[in-house]
């Protein structure tokens, strides 16, 4: 498989602190890739690197196997969908889309047709008359991405597209826009600090930490073999036992009431929380606290606080993280 974007060492400072340190990275051509972290990790300074948004202190970045370190945004053959839309208000949904098309000087007849083509891939036919005041949040945001899309980019970049949605509707459009890539088939690169939505999304993720990436992988690979106790704190839930010398990361999931793993601790059960689906039970064992979470099927008896209970879960589920 080619590869769609490569860092090679690109380092960005901002006065005396480093956004980026150093970071190596190659994205495949066609894959949807996330970069996950908190505020002031550097994923969203390296997205805007790619951009042409910033330009990196050192290092190189190549799109398509040309190197774009110093190549201004408009030469770059990507596009950006931000959070905040950035349609603008006086034009219809059509115009919004077209716009970039009629900065190139593409031709009306071109233009109209591939703006009426990349709404319908939104499924916004109908809409194409109506201002983004008319539009709800997710109608927005769904113009947002025709208009990057129309211009039918290398590279689709996301930064933080689906924030500003109530939850339901990010659950939406998450389905959406996977299906979406999958339909185009070009690469999307998505910045967000939500950990469900890289999970539910990315073919891989890269997860940023102080200007580093500190674990890339697949969904499953990140989510049940950390390789650090940030990691492991940071994308889901995670218990974190110690023993000895040793940080051992355990998924609340895999934990069970009663002994049916091989591992098998006496604890005082500190809260019981009903989640709907699920409820959540912390248990006290020694100086650790243990985060279990077991499904609601109607059969269950759940332990009270401060009752005396055990908890058990397979040593193969452990990870040592630090």
């Amino acid at each position: 498989m080619t590869t769609a974007i490569r860092l090679s060492n690109v380092v960005k400072n901002f006065g005396e602190v480093q956004a980026v340190a150093g970071v190596n990275l190659e994205i495949a051509d066609g894959e949807f890739f996330a970069m996950l972290g908190p505020s002031g990790s550097g994923k969203t300074t390296v997205l805007r690197l790619i951009a042409g948004f910033e330009l990196p202190d050192s290092g190189h970045i190549e799109i398509d196997g040309v190197d774009v370190s110093q190549t201004p945004p408009f030469s770059r053959d990507v596009n950006t969908v931000f959070q905040d839309y950035a349609l603008f208000p006086h034009m219809t949904v059509l115009e919004n889309v077209e716009y970039g098309l009629k900065v190139k000087k593409v031709g009306k007849e071109e233009r109209l047709a591939r703006a009426r083509k990349a709404l319908q891939r939104v499924k916004l036919e109908g809409y194409e008359s109506r201002k983004p005041g008319q539009l709800s949040g997710g109608q927005r945001q769904r113009v947002a991405l025709a208009r990057a899309l129309v211009n039918e980019p290398k590279v689709l970049l996301l930064d933080e597209p689906l924030g500003a949605l109530d939850l339901q509707l990010r659950h939406e459009m998450q389905i959406e826009l996977k299906e979406l890539q999958r339909d185009i088939g070009i690469t999307f690169i998505f910045v967000t600090h939500d950990q469900e939505e890289a999970l539910t999304m990315a073919d891989r993720i890269a997860v940023f930490n102080a200007g580093n990436i500190v674990q890339m992988g697949t969904a499953r690979e990140i989510y049940d073999a950390p390789n650090s106790e940030f990691v492991a704190g940071f994308v889901g839930i995670s218990n974190l036992l110690h023993r000895d010398d040793k940080i051992i990361s355990i998924r609340p999931e895999k934990i069970k009431l009663g002994r049916v793993g091989d591992r098998v601790s006496p604890g005082e059960v500190v809260s019981v929380m009903f989640l709907g689906a699920l409820t959540r039970i912390n248990v006290a064992i020694g100086e650790d606290e243990l985060t279990v979470l077991s499904e609601n099927d109607g059969n269950q008896i759940f332990p009270e606080v401060g009752e005396k209970i055990e908890v058990s879960w397979n040593s193969k589920y452990e990870f040592q993280v630090g």
